[in-house]
């Protein structure tokens, strides 16, 4: 038998398609969707997925002040900033997030799920979140996404 049978096809830059995909956040969970997301933007629902290369898509998320947060989390979880100098420690909880911006939480969410490095920092500059449901990325004629 001949090697030439068994090889893997690896993806690389010149070989990856990407598509451009719109998901409304209206009566969305934000954990489920985001981890969604996370996948679409890693690649990882393509066959070519190759774990050391990007050939992930483009996402919009439209609507991201109407997300959800199950539970208690809405009135409980908090977000934390820290400049770096003493007492540069700031808390705002999710309501009051999500009422001053409320694109944060989908981008803070979907950036924990991806890698940790120079590629998970590439894939995530492929999301733009949006409050409202318009969206600047008109020309890419982007398909919807249902989750």
């Amino acid at each position: 038998m001949s090697k030439q049978h068994f090889t893997t096809k690896h993806a690389n830059e010149a070989t990856v398609q990407r598509n451009w995909y719109v998901v409304d956040g209206t009566n969305q969970t934000v954990g489920r969707m985001c981890s969604r997301i996370a996948a679409i933007l890693r690649g990882k629902h393509k066959a070519s997925y190759t774990p050391h290369v990007d050939t992930g898509d483009y996402i919009i998320v439209t609507n991201c002040e109407k997300v959800k947060l199950s539970g208690s989390k809405m009135e409980h979880k908090v977000y934390d900033t820290y400049s770096g100098y003493p007492g540069g420690r700031k808390e705002e909880y999710a309501t009051d997030l999500q009422k001053r911006r409320p694109e944060v939480i989908i981008e803070r969410a979907v950036k924990g799920m991806l890698p940790k490095n120079r590629l998970g920092r590439k894939m995530y500059k492929k999301l733009f979140v949006y409050a409202g449901d318009v969206h600047p990325h008109t020309a890419q004629q982007p398909k919807e996404l249902k989750f």
